[in-house]
């Protein structure tokens, strides 16, 4: 049967390789699984391109646990070396664009999924397969979280099957200094950037007092700036981008309020919705992650799981240093074992609700 579920994974994912599944674009692969999941005579319900699967003895007085993972992809980097989604063959690896991320964890799921379908277990088992996850479009779990409402989650991601206990969430605040224009040579005007340059030192220098006992300190990087129109005029203008990776001791609105009390710049949050996450200690599924020995850690990438209101943890097969790198790829063991794991967790989680 391990057999049987690797052949079928590697199958699967190649399929989907050779589908372009851009954020927003994903309908071919939501075609195809569609599709593959009907050849199996078992029902799929498609909202947009989001995919959801439910085992035939759905109980409502149950809990219900969630795989989810994701099946668009970012747009492939420039320095691929061959075709993104015409990979060449390998014994051991699987290439292409979203072999890693995460295509990996879509079909190591869908086989779990399948062990699973037609046995009885103390929880309801759900697969949610997304869209829009890489660009949080509206269509993507933003749109399904509220219509499938489970229990807790297992969020499938590149983390090498370790257990993602926490992540951090995400603000991007897109900066304007505003001066006035002048002739460079009469030194005219307020210069935008020097007004910038104070305003990006006193975002440098913030220190966010609450430290998170799980997270460690908010993160924050100035990753772009833009001024300038040419080199004889003073800019009166000049835009600047921050990038925040929040802890679940702030919220967005707080870290965004914090901020402009303390440049003159006038700051505007590209959302204030992208919040952290983290599974308090004491929900099942932390001690099963515990009782199998899952190396635990805090994900400093933000996924599906900040649209969702249930515990979750995230785990899944591949190395999150691959995402979104030229030349993608998976390892056909890292398959093995993220089949393994997830089927390994859901006995482990059934075991540990049956003897609670």
């Amino acid at each position: 049967m391990a057999n049987e579920y690797i052949h079928n994974s590697i199958e699967i994912l190649r399929s989907l390789i050779s589908l372009k599944s851009f954020s927003g674009e994903e309908n071919l692969r939501s075609d195809y699984l569609c599709d593959f999941f009907a050849k199996k005579e078992i029902p799929v319900r498609r909202s947009h391109n989001n995919i959801v699967v439910h085992q035939p003895h759905c109980d409502g007085g149950k809990p219900t646990l969630m795989l989810n993972s994701h099946l668009d992809t970012v747009k492939p980097a420039s320095t691929y070396t061959f075709d993104p989604f015409n990979p060449p063959l390998s014994d051991t690896r699987i290439f292409g664009l979203g072999s890693n991320d995460a295509g990996a964890s879509v079909v190591c799921m869908i086989q779990a999924f399948l062990h699973f379908y037609n046995k009885e277990l103390p929880f309801n088992l759900m697969l949610a397969l997304s869209c829009e996850e890489e660009n949080s479009g509206l269509n993507g779990m933003k749109k399904l979280a509220g219509e499938i409402n489970p229990d807790m989650a297992i969020i499938g991601e590149p983390t090498a099957m370790r257990a993602a206990i926490a992540e951090r969430g995400l603000l991007v605040i897109d900066a304007l200094a505003e001066g006035e224009s002048g002739h460079a040579a009469r030194d005219e005007g307020v210069n935008a950037i020097y007004i910038a340059l104070n305003d990006i030192e006193a975002v440098r220098k913030t220190v966010f007092e609450k430290i998170s006992p799980m997270m460690g300190k908010v993160k924050l990087t100035v990753t772009q700036i833009n001024a300038g129109t040419q080199h004889n005029v003073v800019p009166d203008k000049c835009a600047f981008v921050i990038d925040i990776r929040p802890t679940d001791v702030y919220t967005n609105p707080e870290i965004l309020s914090l901020l402009q009390g303390k440049v003159q710049s006038r700051l505007t949050a590209r959302s204030l919705t992208n919040k952290s996450s983290a599974t308090p200690l004491e929900h099942p599924l932390m001690k099963v992650v515990e009782h199998l020995g899952i190396e635990t850690y805090t994900s400093p990438t933000t996924s599906d799981w900040m649209r969702i209101a249930c515990p979750a943890i995230k785990m899944g097969p591949g190395e999150s240093a691959r995402s979104h790198q030229a030349d993608e790829f998976v390892l056909i063991d890292e398959l093995q074992k993220g089949i393994d794991g997830y089927i390994q967790f859901i006995k482990g989680y059934a075991d540990f609700i049956t003897d609670y």
